[in-house]
């Protein structure tokens, strides 16, 4: 039983008919809730299991990368153990190994919720789900090899970005078939969202590939294409899955509808429109046509209407329910990524304009930026749909509320420590850069505490993600618990706050 599931209130008297009828329905729709989620178990661990051995990969290379920062001798005459090669293999492994692999294994369990139909050709994403772990593999060990593409987010060589493809065609191919079959009725805006994810993925990464490969652009367009790409990934691609992933969770835990469907509706179509023009706007006093670089600076001020409604969207379904996020682990993980959503478009607006980019496009405050969407915003998010849907694949409860708990102070600590320090880095190294007066080899040793601090910061990281993955790897071996309750983050006070529950 989840906690939207739990009795608000006691039931009222009504005639024994009507109580009967109520049941059965209830049974049936729990039956099928059961079936649904019995035929999407193999896919969706088998994606969810390589995402977490992923994450752990990723969080190790982060940490050695991180360490290098300012201890650039470290290891310096292996070449395959240089920052410029480890930097991108960590990078790459996170958004392709953890995040998308996280994000595809979601999308799959709320597909078959939503369109309330049982997994249809569950072979197509085994295989994909096969496929996407050998292309990763292939892009880390073409990376650390020495033949990175040198373009953000795209350095996989082009060998591995073929199976990657054809892991994605399998994996679209089901979505396309999910949503064909799927129960008549109602669209929910989180299938608004996967849909558009899954149909912006292989255009970003299809189109990117084209222009670097098949018919490969000239000069300074090459870095124009990959801004456009990387800002894009994270908006259309991760961006996608994890707020359609909130407008699920946060209404399924607390018991209630999405407060307005008119709000929700123009979020996606705006959000749709102006994140697809960013990306350019990095490219500030660059030698690129003006008008290029102020359209994206425009759609990234324009970005504030999704921002907006899905923010009070968000608010108003929450509104006298905020006191259950000290019981759910959903709903704490969830929220946090949902108002990281929100800091993380303003600091982009912030970052885009003019003024501010001519002190921090080459500094450690768009690193800041990127770990603010694709940790705080995406990777928290993920983490709360995964508290939740792992329990219905595997029949059995998280073992212990502590280490929930303790994986979400480490995380929230640590994210937030990180954005901290490289974002006031920054900043700081900014000023340093534009004082002409100042050598350049003084200004590198500005942010080197702030480097320091964005070390800790990484063990916190770690910490976190070695107490999921062990809880995880529990869940995996049937060591859950077995109960009819989840596993709440703090013991309950009384019955009433039970049945808020």
């Amino acid at each position: 039983m989840t906690p939207a599931e739990i009795p608000l209130k006691a039931p009222s008297a009504a005639p024994v008919a009507t109580s009967a009828t109520e049941v059965t329905r209830s049974d049936v729709e729990q039956v099928e809730r059961a079936l649904i989620d019995a035929s999407t178990r193999v896919p969706v661990l088998m994606f969810y299991t390589s995402a977490v051995a992923w994450l752990v990969i990723g969080t190790i290379l982060a940490a050695y990368t991180s360490f290098k920062m300012h201890m650039p001798d470290l290891f310096g005459d292996v070449a395959f153990l240089t920052w410029g090669r480890v930097r991108p293999a960590h990078m790459n492994s996170m958004i392709y190994g953890w995040a998308s692999m996280a994000g595809i294994g979601t999308a799959i369990w709320l597909m078959a919720r939503l369109c309330r139909t049982t997994l249809r050709r569950p072979l197509l994403l085994v295989a994909g789900a096969a496929f996407w772990n050998v292309g990763v593999l292939v892009g880390l060990g073409g990376i650390l090899a020495g033949h990175s593409t040198g373009h953000q987010w795209l350095e996989f060589p082009p060998y591995a970005a073929i199976i990657l493809f054809v892991a994605y065609t399998l994996v679209v191919s089901w979505a396309v078939l999910m949503f064909q079959h799927r129960r008549e009725g109602h669209i929910y805006i989180t299938q608004w969202y996967l849909i558009g994810a899954f149909l912006w993925f292989p255009w970003l990464y299809g189109a990117a590939q084209i222009m670097m490969w098949v018919t490969p652009l000239q000069g300074v367009m090459q870095a124009a294409m990959a801004w456009w790409y990387a800002n894009n990934i994270m908006f259309l691609w991760l961006g996608s899955i994890a707020l359609g992933t909130a407008y699920y969770m946060i209404p399924k835990v607390i018991g209630r509808p999405v407060y307005s469907y008119h709000l929700a509706a123009i979020g996606f179509w705006t959000y749709a429109l102006f994140s697809s023009w960013t990306g350019m706007q990095r490219l500030v006093d660059g030698p690129f046509p003006a008008w290029m670089v102020t359209a994206s600076i425009a759609a990234s001020i324009l970005t504030i209407i999704p921002v907006a409604t899905v923010g009070l969207n968000h608010h108003m379904t929450m509104r006298g329910n905020f006191g259950l996020m000290r019981y759910s682990p959903t709903l704490r993980f969830t929220i946090f990524g949902a108002i990281a959503y929100t800091v993380f478009s303003a600091l982009g607006i912030l970052l885009s304009l003019r003024s501010v980019a001519s002190y921090t496009q080459f500094t450690q405050a768009s690193v800041a930026y990127t770990h603010l969407g694709t940790y705080a915003f995406f990777t928290m998010t993920m983490f709360g749909a995964m508290y939740y849907i792992v329990p219905r694949l595997v029949g059995r409860e998280w073992r212990n509320a502590g280490l929930i708990k303790l994986h979400f102070w480490s995380s929230a600590y640590g994210v937030g420590l990180m954005v901290l320090m490289l974002f006031v880095g920054g900043v700081m190294q900014g000023q340093d850069l534009n004082n002409t007066a100042l050598p350049f080899t003084e200004s590198t040793q500005t942010i080197l505490a702030y480097l320091r601090g964005r070390s800790l910061s990484g063990m916190l990281l770690m910490i976190a993600h070695l107490i999921f993955a062990f809880h995880f790897g529990m869940m995996l071996f049937g060591l859950g618990r077995t109960a009819t309750v989840p596993t709440f983050l703090n013991p309950q006070q009384d019955e009433a706050a039970q049945k808020s529950l």
